[in-house]
């Protein structure tokens, strides 16, 4: 009996009122003269990159996130656990952003949210754990890899993307389209250059291409697509 009295007191302090999320606001800056490609490594947390005209700079708004965890906590699990930087390196600019394992067993659902700002000229790279991805207005390239989450892109050049799961929605490209999914619905329109797509599972939509449209594998889920000026190319 005496045991399931402490255990109970024990759950009990658990749920005392207290226990919030952290957040804490850092921003980063960097000159962007000389650099032609931002490359981005990030863990878990929403990321909005978009392409400013006239910008001449990187700059990163990240809202660090310790969920469940008093404030001194938090801290020591952001000293200990968080990598977040931008700076120059081999021609270009490295974000990276993410937490290892959680301190003393908290922390663990940590994560950065991103808003990043870079001149449109600028070709963006991304290596990305979970969570949103929304890019707008990059004209220099967009690469993308990622484990999960839904990822939306507009006005960009050539887009190549490697997805683990979580739907994708693409539209505006001036250049080609290449997608290797693994889960998730696929919507992809509005292409200047040709669009070549190899799925495991989710419905696929794909309209206004210019040029072709190969399907290499589209797993199971339905297809459709519209006004392909180019040839069709499905295998089977």
């Amino acid at each position: 009996m005496r045991s399931f009295i402490v255990m109970t007191m024990f759950v009990a302090s658990l749920a005392l009122p207290g226990w919030t999320d952290y957040e804490e606001l850092r921003d980063l800056d960097l000159g962007s003269d000389g650099i032609s490609r931002l490359s981005i490594k990030a863990g878990a947390g929403s990321m909005d990159v978009a392409g400013v005209d006239g910008l001449n700079r990187i700059t990163v708004k990240a809202t660090i996130v310790v969920p469940d965890t008093n404030e001194d906590d938090a801290l020591k699990i952001i000293a200990k656990d968080m990598t977040l930087s931008l700076q120059r390196k081999h021609g270009e600019a490295r974000l990276e952003a993410w937490f290892d394992s959680g301190f003393m067993g908290f922390g663990t659902d940590s994560h950065i949210d991103l808003e990043i700002s870079v001149p449109q000229s600028m070709a963006v790279s991304i290596d990305d754990g979970s969570g949103s991805i929304d890019v707008a207005n990059v004209f220099g390239g967009v690469i993308i890899d990622d484990g999960s989450g839904l990822i939306d892109v507009s006005n960009v050049a050539d887009l190549k993307i490697v997805d683990g799961s979580g739907s994708i929605d693409i539209v505006n490209v001036a250049g080609d389209v290449s997608i290797v999914d693994g889960s998730g619905s696929i919507s992809v329109r509005h292409i200047a250059g040709s669009v070549t797509i190899d799925d495991g599972s989710g419905s696929i939509r794909v309209s206004d291409v210019e040029n072709d449209l190969i399907i290499t594998d589209d797993g199971s889920g339905s297809l459709s697509f519209s006004d392909i000026r180019g040839t069709v190319e499905q295998e089977t």
